[in-house]
């Protein structure tokens, strides 16, 4: 290991969906993640992305491109972008020229996370692919056309990107399952898997991806992990704090709002058992607990997925429990020059 690696922490960003309390505006669930924006920048995280979700009370990310201009302007130095943009609810043209510009504007700073779910139920898919008939299945088609349109002008194209045509915005194909990393590591683009909702085939899909791995944007793989991270002083405290995000699953395979609620001390009276085994794989890559525990957590992923990145996606109540969380994680990440994914590569 190099001395220039042993003095770098390992690689942090942030995966934020603006999320509302029950009764409060977008304003202020907005004005809250510039500040974590802010904050983790300060700490030196690598990236701040956000999401697209369409139609779900509670979760105030679904004009990303926006958001992502908004976080930019308030931060100076921190990489901002989508994670990700749901390529199927697009036309391939306009996400080139938001994303165009938006590099334009922040140049070296924005980040194109893609994802081909819709971001919302049945419903709302019609609603956002009216007349465009798209599934997801055409997904590397829109992928190439997207690329055709940041990358340089090609013989014979007729349709430019302006801005965005030449701009190359580095892109990131985001997945749940194998379908994403085996085209990432085809393409030889970065890959995100999103462990924080769906961890069932997070050591398969980054098995995959670097068993596939072919250079192509990237001469080496690089693999992002989405999980949930919540830090705390005690283990206790920690755990009484991840029942925000327990709440918020639950409600959501109830078909309910998922607005951030406050913590409880149990979770025993407020989910029957079908619904307690649902959240807890829903969430079981979650990495709760004292710093201590959350260091060998998140040791052990690196471990086992051989993660380049982390991505934190941390729900609490309280803005400063948030706050104090991805500082915490800070300082484990510096910890982890020798003992994580560095040491690995000895």
């Amino acid at each position: 290991m190099s001395t220039e690696n042993a003095s770098k922490p390992f690689p942090l960003s942030v995966l934020d969906l603006v999320s509302c309390r029950t009764g409060e505006s977008v304003s202020s669930a907005v004005a809250r993640s510039v500040n974590l924006a802010q904050h983790v920048e300060r700490l030196g995280f690598t990236r701040f992305w956000l999401a697209e979700h369409h139609s779900i009370a509670g979760l105030a990310c679904s004009a990303t491109a926006v958001l992502i201009g908004h976080i930019a302007a308030a931060t100076s130095t921190i990489r901002v972008g989508s994670g990700g943009v749901m390529l199927p609810n697009h036309a391939p043209l306009v996400v080139a020229e938001q994303f165009g510009t938006l590099e334009a504007l922040y140049p070296g700073r924005i980040d194109l996370g893609l994802g081909r779910a819709p971001g919302g139920d049945s419903r709302t898919m019609h609603a956002l692919r009216r007349g465009h008939h798209q599934s997801g299945e055409d997904f590397p088609a829109l992928l190439a056309e997207l690329q055709t349109y940041l990358g340089p002008q090609q013989p014979g194209q007729a349709v430019f990107a302006y801005p965005g045509q030449g701009s190359n915005v580095p892109i990131t194909l985001l997945g749940a399952s194998n379908f994403s990393a085996q085209l990432a590591a085809s393409l030889g683009l970065p890959f995100a898997f999103a462990a924080h909702f769906a961890p069932e085939y997070l050591n398969y899909a980054a098995d995959l991806y670097r068993r596939h791995f072919r250079p192509g944007i990237l001469q080496q793989p690089h693999l992002m992990i989405a999980v949930q991270v919540i830090a705390a002083e005690t283990d206790a405290e920690a755990r009484r704090l991840f029942t925000t995000a327990q709440q918020r699953f639950l409600r959501l395979i109830r078909n309910q709002p998922v607005e951030l609620l406050p913590p409880v001390d149990s979770m025993e009276p407020l989910w029957y058992p079908g619904e307690k085994e649902a959240v807890t794989t829903r969430l079981s890559a979650a990495i709760v607990g004292s710093r201590a525990t959350v260091q060998v957590g998140i040791e052990k992923l690196i471990q086992q997925t051989q993660a380049d990145e982390i991505i934190v996606v941390t729900d609490t109540w309280d803005h400063q429990d948030r706050l104090n969380s991805c500082s915490l994680v800070a300082e484990i990440a510096t910890s982890l020059q020798t003992h994580g994914k560095l040491a690995l590569q000895n």
